[in-house]
């Protein structure tokens, strides 16, 4: 085995990968996408789900509530419509304007000698339309997302929209919402994204993640619960005040270098303990 190989394994760097949620995480929730985000969903709801406008916000909110996201949950309490034509909907027509250029997080980014990859449960013209506004559409050397997980043959079965099918039952979540102890049981959704395990496996699957050795950066405590429990280290964005469901907590993402300086310093006595290897070596041959 190599001299260098044997040093890369008895030190180890801590980490192998940091692994980033894109909306509310590498922008603040201040920036107000997420509300326009909000709007769309619900005006989506209405206007091609054909629901009525008074039941949509408490919907809306039970649904993320229990599936991560509302275009989850509606699939799973049985509406059917096409994941694109939800995405062109509601990202589609987002000021993204409202989105700054960065160059502090991307500094911050290109500086950090670990891999970087992107999880998120948006689809992959916003993840790349929000990137390009942030300027850090190069800082990652992937992208993980909607269709990622979800592949194309894979329940996207309306290809013409959005329709209401007049014969199937959909599930009465007002109902669970209000007795969720009951016998009632809660159907599953066939979207596979946070904060299921499920979107966790995959990601490590198909990114080649260790968790023991990634750090996960989210604005969802719920994601990070299930990060945390599936083995990865966890990092609380957009607050200063932590729980026991993470390792670390950020008021911002712009404090990664102060509160996590080590992901820098692991680097540099890597390289010190090579150099500093390789001199003992030489001089052991010579003498």
């Amino acid at each position: 085995m190599e001299y260098e190989d044997q040093i890369n394994q008895t030190i180890g760097p801590k980490y192998q990968c940091l692994l980033f949620d894109l909306d509310d995480t590498l922008y603040p929730l201040s920036s107000g996408l997420s509300r326009e985000v909000t709007k769309n969903i619900q005006e989506y709801m209405i206007k091609k789900l054909g629901l009525e406008e008074e039941n949509v916000p408490e919907l809306c909110a039970s649904l993320y509530k229990y599936y991560g996201t509302t275009m989850a949950g509606l699939k799973a309490i049985g509406y059917d419509f096409d994941y694109d034509d939800f995405h062109g909907f509601v990202h589609g027509r987002l000021p993204y304007k409202m989105l700054k250029p960065d160059p502090v997080l991307r500094n911050l980014l290109l500086s950090l000698p670990v891999r970087k990859v992107i999880f998120t449960n948006a689809d992959k013209n916003h993840a790349a339309r929000v990137l390009n506004r942030l300027g850090l559409e190069d800082c990652f050397e992937g992208i993980i997302c909607f269709e990622t997980l979800n592949p194309k043959n894979n329940g996207n079965s309306s290809a013409d929209g959005a329709k209401f099918i007049s014969n199937t039952v959909i599930f009465d979540m007002s109902n669970y919402s209000a007795c969720p102890d009951s016998e009632l049981e809660l159907p599953s959704t066939p979207v596979v994204c946070k904060p299921f395990e499920k979107a966790f496996e995959q990601v490590f699957e198909i990114a080649n993640i260790n968790p023991q050795k990634t750090l996960f950066f989210d604005d969802s405590i719920r994601n990070l619960q299930t990060g945390k429990n599936m083995g990865l280290h966890t990092v609380w964005v957009g607050t200063s005040h932590g729980t026991d469901s993470v390792d670390h907590a950020l008021e911002s993402i712009h404090n990664i270098r102060e509160a996590l300086p080590e992901l820098w310093e692991a680097d540099e006595k890597a390289e010190n303990i090579r150099y500093s290897g390789k001199v003992s070596v030489e001089t052991t041959v010579r003498a």
